[in-house]
C-alpha cells in the first residue's frame, strides 16, 4: 500500500470537493502524478494528459482559484473530523474490495478494528409496530453478541437500530450519511448523530458544507452494505431505498437477510419477495449468526422470554397434593367478544374499531 505524508492530505480533501472527480478520477491522477500534492499544482493541459476531460480539467483549476486546502484541514480539525484516505491503515479493508471506493472517508468518532464485524439494519422510514419491534430486538441483540449496527440515520428502522445498539451493554454503531458531517440530517436525529459520534462512529464520503440530496442516498447505501458482513432488511416497500442496499449488498457479494412481514401490509413486500428470491429468512439474531459462522465468536445473549408459569404450590408434609386455586371468573364488558374479533397483533385505533363495531366511542373505550 502507497504512504500517503500527513501533510499532504490536505490536497486529497481539497480535490474532494471538486464534484466531477470521483474513484476513477483520483485513481488516475495518482496514477500519474504520482500524489496529489503535484495533481492539486498540475496546469490544465497536465491534468489532460492525466486522463481527465477538458470540463474536469477545468473544474480542478478553477477550485484552486476557491479552495484552500490549509484553511479546508483547519475546518475538520475544528469540527473534531478525521480524514482516511484509502492508503490510510484505518481506512475499513472491507471498503477497498468495493466498486466505487471513496478515496477519502469523514469519520467523527472512532472505527475500531472490531468494526469489521457489522451488520447492516435498513428499513422503511415508517415502520409498523411489528417491524419496530423486530428491528430494536434483533439490532440490539446482534450489538449485545458483539456485532456492530451499520444504518443509514434515517427516520424508522434506521433509528430504532441505532438507539437499539446504543442501548445495548458496549454496544456500537456506525451511521453511514448522505452529507457533510457539519449538517445533522434529518434534524429530529440529531441528538442521536451526537450520541452515535460518542459510541461508535458517523461516517461520510462528503466534505463538509454538502446538503442532503436525493441522489446521494443510494450511492451513500452502497457505503452501508460494504463495510458489513450483511445486510438484515426489516420492513421495506417495493419503492424503499433499501432496495439500493440490497442491490450493492447482493453487487458486492454480501448476504442479504429479512424479517418476513404480514402478507397483507405494503411495508412487507419488498421483504417478503426477496425471500421468495433467495435472501435469507431471519426471525432472530442467531439466524444471522449461524448463516455468516459468528456464532461461536459472539457474546451469549440473553434472550428475553415471556414470564414462565407460576409453579403450583409444594405438597404439604403428609405428602398430600394441594390443588392450586382456581381463578375467580373474571366479569366481561357486554359485547367483549364481539369487539375483540377486531383487534389483532398490530395497534388499532378506537375509531376504526368504533367504524367496525358501530358503537359508540365510550361503549367501545
Amino acid at each position: 500500500m502507497v504512504a500517503v505524508d500527513t501533510a499532504a492530505v490536505k490536497y486529497w480533501a481539497a480535490l474532494n470537493q471538486v464534484s466531477r472527480l470521483g474513484t476513477a478520477r483520483f485513481q488516475k491522477l495518482e496514477n500519474y502524478f504520482g500524489d496529489l500534492a503535484a495533481a492539486w499544482q498540475a496546469a490544465p493541459a497536465a491534468l489532460r494528459a492525466a486522463g481527465l476531460d477538458e470540463r474536469t480539467a477545468q473544474a480542478v483549476a478553477a477550485a484552486r482559484n476557491r479552495i484552500d486546502p490549509d484553511a479546508e484541514m483547519a475546518r475538520l480539525e475544528q469540527a473534531g473530523i478525521r480524514v482516511l484516505t484509502w492508503h490510510d491503515p484505518e481506512y475499513p479493508p472491507r471498503l477497498l474490495t468495493i466498486d466505487g471506493r471513496p478515496p477519502l472517508l469523514y469519520i467523527q468518532g472512532s472505527l475500531l478494528p472490531d468494526d469489521a464485524r457489522a451488520i447492516a439494519v435498513v428499513g422503511t422510514r415508517q415502520p409498523t409496530a411489528y417491524g419496530r419491534e423486530a428491528a430494536a430486538a434483533i439490532s440490539g441483540q446482534l450489538a449485545a453478541a458483539g456485532i456492530v449496527i451499520i444504518s443509514g440515520l434515517a427516520l424508522g428502522v434506521d433509528a430504532i437500530a441505532h438507539r437499539a445498539a446504543l442501548s445495548s451493554s458496549g454496544g456500537r454503531t456506525i451511521a453511514v450519511v448522505a452529507n457533510g458531517l457539519d449538517v445533522a440530517y434529518p434534524p429530529a436525529n440529531a441528538d442521536l448523530y451526537r450520541r452515535i459520534a460518542e459510541q461508535g462512529a458517523v461516517v461520510s464520503e462528503y466534505p463538509l458544507g454538502v446538503r442532503p440530496d436525493p441522489r446521494n442516498f443510494p450511492r451513500r447505501n452502497r457505503l452501508i452494505s460494504g463495510l458489513s458482513l450483511g445486510t438484515l432488511v426489516v420492513e421495506a416497500g417495493d419503492n424503499s431505498g433499501a432496495r439500493w442496499t440490497v442491490y450493492h449488498a447482493l453487487e458486492q457479494g454480501r448476504e442479504v437477510f429479512c424479517v418476513p412481514g404480514n402478507i397483507f401490509s405494503p411495508a412487507s413486500r419488498l421483504t417478503n419477495r426477496l425471500i421468495q428470491e433467495g435472501a435469507k429468512l431471519a426471525t432472530s439474531h442467531t439466524d444471522i449468526l449461524a448463516e455468516l459462522n459468528l456464532s461461536a465468536a459472539a457474546r451469549q445473549v440473553k434472550m428475553e422470554l415471556p414470564p414462565a408459569a407460576a409453579a403450583p404450590p409444594a405438597p404439604e408434609p403428609d405428602g398430600a397434593a394441594v390443588s392450586p386455586p382456581s381463578p375467580e371468573p373474571q366479569p366481561q364488558p357486554d359485547g367483549a367478544a364481539e369487539l375483540l374479533r377486531f383487534i389483532c397483533h398490530e395497534p388499532v385505533h378506537i375509531d376504526e374499531l368504533r367504524r367496525e363495531v358501530g358503537w359508540p366511542a365510550a361503549q367501545v373505550s
